[in-house]
């Protein structure tokens, strides 16, 4: 089982021990030995695989994952990232260009050679190492595009390339392909009992996952000049799906019926391994826990993280049919509008029968305001016991990867390839909506556009079934770090700088149940009532206060959408699609020159 401590210590330590156990033989004449040399390392299976757990480390902390999302375009927070206003982000802030966790694979990878060892055996851990440098340089490329690439560890004498230039994204990226197929052709572990451990099938996995980035990245960055190299990537990673879903074993989690399964794929102590892949393992008698719970349900230790009624909008009527497709939908209050819904809204904010445990006593949970900013409270990594709410003691695994992922970008690959056919469709994205208790649409792609997506996300996509994989990405995926890397794959970055609206709010001084038990939960005022409901939050939504604007107010200013931080300006340009390289690195070697529009 894979946990997060420090790796290298506990090689060195491990191994040391294991060298001081050996020279306690009859043997006394022999020489002691107080470090670990190459031998102890290379020259058995298990040293090697006490080396290859470092390599974990490179994938996201088990904190991480759900925190990525908190920049998406469907995510409002309590403030305005850096990065989305103008002059706030820059080189001098910038981060990232780290390069420690790649010398350490590629000490692994070049002196792994003792012939002690079979072939067999050393290509598996090679294997092993390769991914992780795969892996590395996805992450690298996808945040600075142009990188060097180094197949070897450096040493201060090697001046030459660590004072080189950047190498051009179409080499790193073959080269991260070369790595991800050695890897699954001798990576000799296929299935994994934990869901902790890289198996041949996880590697395919991760190979579908960078061949669709790169592959709509060049077809939709069009600036590159590489949209006629994009259908040979969208093949591999169809390709490598397909691996997956023909070899792999893996399945949809179905076990909690339409109500439970999604939701139980991110609250289990467990991993589900029926779908999930790769996770971060949580253990109570190591004392790996996680903070979702702390996150998500905290005024001042999270962001406040709450959903936009423009992506809560996305979700689907249970019988197929567009939510934005029903008359009135946009005046309809946040009790109403959670009705009849797809399965997955209810396992993914709170609403509707939605309770918690609270010193063993079942209590309603409808949205809290002093923790959402616009009534879409998360509850999808968040535990129901408000036990867990007070401090890092989530007892849930955290997902990497999923079999979802895998349908999902099979049915992208092949759907921009033109080659998407109704079995296809079926067994993709019809299956996780069947999943969710959709009733309609699944045995056939979509033959006409919605509406809503073309006017509020793709204006420029006109493929029915292409808008409606990227309606089932963004809520399939919700929260596991994948939303602002789609974006720009597909261009959209400036959905990011669009503004955060909430719940329909009918008129002040009203209060609203928010879940429908016939308890009140929430009034908006511009002057607060002599009088207040006990367990009613009182916003104050006036144009200011105390002579500040106001961040939180109404649309139509008595009545309408919660609007959110609509006075701190966003700013988006296309250079924004990579980071810039940290302004001390290029000083120390300005070689690696700067990614275009940033400032120096």
């Amino acid at each position: 089982m894979r946990q997060y401590i420090s790796r290298l210590q506990w090689i060195v330590m491990a191994l040391t021990i294991s060298v001081l156990a050996g020279s306690c033989s009859k043997n006394l004449d022999q020489q002691p030995e107080s470090t670990v040399d190459k031998d102890a390392i290379f020259g058995s299976e298990a040293g090697m695989k006490l080396y290859t757990n470092s390599f974990y480390d490179v994938l996201p902390g088990i904190n991480d994952t759900y925190k990525v999302d908190a920049t998406a375009d469907f995510s409002a927070v309590s403030s305005i990232p850096d990065y989305l206003r103008k002059g706030a982000y820059n080189a001098r802030v910038a981060d990232g260009w780290d390069w420690k966790q790649l010398r350490n694979i590629n000490y692994f990878i070049v002196n792994c050679n003792n012939p002690a060892v079979d072939s067999t055996t050393r290509g598996n851990y090679i294997g092993l190492a390769r991914f992780f440098r795969a892996y590395f340089y996805f992450e690298k490329v996808k945040r600075f595009g142009d990188v060097p690439w180094i197949n070897r560890p450096l040493s201060i004498d090697d001046k030459d390339m660590l004072y080189a230039g950047r190498d051009k994204r179409t080499l790193v990226m073959d080269s991260i392909i070369a790595d991800l197929d050695y890897a699954a052709s001798h990576i000799t572990l296929k299935t994994d009992p934990t869901a902790s451990q890289i198996t041949k099938y996880v590697v395919y996995g991760l190979k579908s996952r960078v061949c669709l980035f790169e592959g709509t990245f060049r077809k939709y960055q069009t600036s590159y000049e590489l949209t006629s190299t994009a259908p040979a990537l969208l093949q591999q990673a169809a390709d490598a799906a397909a691996k997956v879903m023909a070899e792999g074993g893996f399945s949809l989690n179905q076990a909690g019926g339409n109500g439970l399964s999604y939701r139980q794929l991110f609250t289990s102590a467990g991993p589900v391994v029926s779908e999930v892949m790769l996770a971060n393992v949580s253990s109570t008698t190591l004392a790996v826990f996680n903070d979702a719970n702390w996150y998500f349900t905290s005024a001042t230790y999270g962001n406040r993280l709450s959903f936009t009624r423009k992506f809560i909008n996305t979700y689907l009527n249970i019988d197929g049919t567009p939510f934005t497709s029903k008359s009135g939908h946009d005046t309809l209050p946040l009790a109403k509008e959670t009705l009849d819904r797809d399965k997955r809204l209810q396992q993914t904010i709170r609403m509707g029968s939605y309770t918690r445990t609270d010193n063993g006593k079942t209590i309603a949970a409808p949205p809290v305001f002093s923790y959402t900013y616009t009534g879409y409270m998360p509850i999808k990594f968040s535990l129901d016991d408000t036990y867990y709410d007070n401090g890092r003691t989530g007892t849930s695994s955290i997902a990497l990867m999923r079999y979802a992922e895998i349908l999902l970008n099979y049915a992208e690959a092949t759907a921009e390839l033109g080659k998407l056919s109704d079995a296809d469709w079926a067994k993709t994205v019809g299956a996780l909506r069947q999943r969710a208790g959709i009733t309609g649409g699944l045995g056939a792609k979509p033959t006409v556009a919605d509406n809503y997506l073309q006017t509020n996300y793709f204006p420029d996509i006109t493929d029915a079934a292409l808008l409606e994989i990227r309606r089932e990405r963004g809520i399939e995926l919700v929260l596991e770090g994948f939303r602002v890397h789609d974006l720009i794959r597909w261009k959209k970055g400036d959905l990011l700088s669009k503004s955060w609206n909430g719940m329909y709010v009918p008129a002040l001084d009203t209060p609203m149940d928010l879940n429908g038990d016939g308890q009140y939960d929430v009034c908006f005022y511009k002057t607060l009532p002599a009088t207040q409901i006990k367990g009613v939050t009182y916003i104050n939504v006036s144009p200011t206060i105390n002579g500040v604007t106001n961040p939180q107010q109404l649309s139509n200013d008595t009545y309408g959408e919660i609007h959110w931080l609509d006075n701190v300006e966003r700013d988006w340009s296309d250079y924004k699609y990579l980071y810039p390289i940290p302004y001390n690195d290029l000083q120390l070697n300005p070689k690696l020159g700067q990614n275009p529009g940033w400032e120096l």
